[in-house]
């Protein structure tokens, strides 16, 4: 049974395997990237039922431009039809969405209506959904750093007030809580390039399901999972 009160404030979720799926079942890799979104709008759902501060979500990750032309396109379609239902809905929820990564190479009419979508729901008090878009963890590094930079250059700020404690403040998911729990589908075991210096002390979950047959139970299941580690931050018991 979930504890209420040991939940974990922000659980990061690597959606991988959409492709597999699809295959796998003799249908396009189009029909699984169609599917996964569902499986965000019922995570979504359920995350909030749950009490948690924030999911993030990578979505599209700035190494995904090798994929085939076709695919991506696909994608940046579902991606704004995904935004169009869903902006209005969270906005009446009270979640408030915020999107990170840089923006070009996605099409203007997309990062459009990706600074529409946020406009929605700035006001928003509830939980806050991320989605990592044209994302990547080394990239959100080196900006950070740049900032911090331009800070020092312009007198504002000396090198030795950055420390280990405020550089979060320089990343794009400054204001919110490092990720407590990462998710990564498909049963695959690495980071790829997804918030590398927020999920420094996150526990870690492997799901052997693939992103389209993950559902609320499965959610479920993870923070249960979580619940029972001991976390010691390098301390002891």
């Amino acid at each position: 049974m979930i504890d209420k009160n040991g939940m974990p404030r922000h659980i990061a979720i690597i959606m991988d395997g959409n492709g597999r799926w699809a295959q796998e079942k003799g249908l396009p890799r189009s029909a699984g990237h169609r599917e996964g979104v569902k499986r965000v709008e019922e995570i979504v759902k359920r995350s909030a039922e749950l009490g948690i501060e924030a999911v993030t979500f990578f979505a599209f990750s700035t190494e995904n431009w090798n994929r085939p032309k076709q695919e991506i396109d696909i994608l940046m379609r579902h991606l704004e039809s995904f935004l169009n239902r869903q902006a209005r809905e969270l906005a009446r929820k009270n979640i408030r969405l915020k999107i990170i990564g840089s923006g070009d190479p996605i099409p203007r009419a997309l990062q459009d209506k990706m600074v529409w979508a946020q406009a929605q729901t700035e006001g928003n008090t509830g939980m806050t959904v991320v989605l990592a878009l044209n994302y990547g963890a080394r990239q959100e590094i080196v900006d950070a750093a740049k900032k911090f930079a331009a800070g020092v250059a312009s007198g504002e700020k000396k090198i030795d007030d950055l420390n280990t404690d405020n550089f979060g403040e320089y990343l794009y998911t400054a204001g919110l809580p490092d990720p407590d729990l990462l998710i990564r589908t498909s049963s695959e075991k690495r980071l790829s390039n997804f918030l590398l210096w927020q999920l420094s002390y996150a526990e870690l979950h492997f799901p052997k399901k693939y992103w389209p047959d993950f559902r609320s139970q499965d959610l479920d299941k993870a923070v249960e999972a979580y619940q029972k580690r001991e976390r010691r931050f390098g301390g002891v018991k």
